[in-house]
């Protein structure tokens, strides 16, 4: 199966290429393909003509977002719908990654994948649902795999953060009020080859790392597991003003798929 992997440099996309070795996919960073561009989109897929397109590219700055919502629009949005005309074009398969931002995040007990997401409350969040809404125009034969807190062994992410901060040996504030699940890019990128291999229904799925947390309760495990003796506070995000505001509960509830073991487990292995 002919597969390219678009973003592949990205956190996820070097995952996606280890996973999906076998397959012997073209890796496409910017330098080769211009995600905004619905010419060079065109253009690309159709000379290639895969039978599999995985899109891990993004404009993933939120905060970024709220003062380059033309770009955010572009990459996220327009540049998805783009990706689907073209591989409907060639008859491929896409492969999409969504965020739980596309919801308002007023539901404690957690979206599923029917759930209709509705008034993002930062411009991240819309340029993302206006990809979702374009993809399901543009084709059929997409897989939109909704994730959340991802982290992995490139590029900038929370553990990360903490483990630096945790250097500097002062108290740590971390923002107590905001619910997720803490998704690693290796179990997520396993997770899309079974999508594939197993030949399943096409449509929405949400796949992230089971159980849910705050970035507090996040943090302190970090600290528990990587054995360091710091002081965590937990406080509200008013304390912490952001120029994108954020979902208060984002959990993603798997209906569709076996469950991924706990963030905690996965958080273990990242660690090591």
């Amino acid at each position: 199966m002919k597969t390219i992997i678009i973003g592949a440099q990205g956190m996820l996309g070097q995952e996606l290429v280890k996973v999906f070795e076998n397959y012997q996919p073209i890796c496409w960073g910017r330098a080769e393909i211009d995600i905004s561009s619905r010419e060079d989109v065109n253009k690309k897929i159709s000379e290639a003509k895969p039978k599999l397109v995985i899109n891990s590219a993004a404009y993933t700055d939120v905060d970024g977002a709220e003062t380059n919502r033309d770009l955010a629009m572009k990459v996220n949005g327009y540049g998805v719908g783009s990706l689907a005309e073209a591989c409907k074009k060639v008859g491929a398969i896409l492969i999409h990654y969504s965020t739980d931002y596309v919801f308002d995040g007023r539901k404690s007990e957690g979206y599923k994948e029917g759930d209709q997401p509705k008034n993002p409350v930062n411009i991240y969040g819309e340029s993302k649902l206006l990809g979702e809404e374009l993809l399901q125009k543009n084709t059929d034969k997409y897989y939109l795999i909704r994730t959340s807190w991802l982290f992995g062994k490139s590029g900038k992410n929370f553990i990360e953060t903490m483990l630096t901060l945790a250097r500097k040996g002062e108290t740590i504030k971390v923002v107590n009020n905001q619910h997720g699940k803490p998704t690693y890019a290796i179990d997520l990128a396993q997770k899309t080859r079974e999508l594939v291999e197993k030949n399943l229904p096409y449509g929405i799925y949400h796949i992230t790392n089971e159980g849910s947390c705050t970035w507090y309760e996040f943090a302190k495990e970090i600290f528990k597991l990587a054995k360091i003796n710091v002081r965590v506070e937990p406080v509200a995000s008013e304390e912490f003003p952001t120029a994108a505001k954020r979902p208060t509960w984002s959990i993603l509830i798997n209906t569709k798929l076996p469950p991924s073991r706990p963030w905690q487990e996965a958080l273990r292995e990242y660690l090591k």
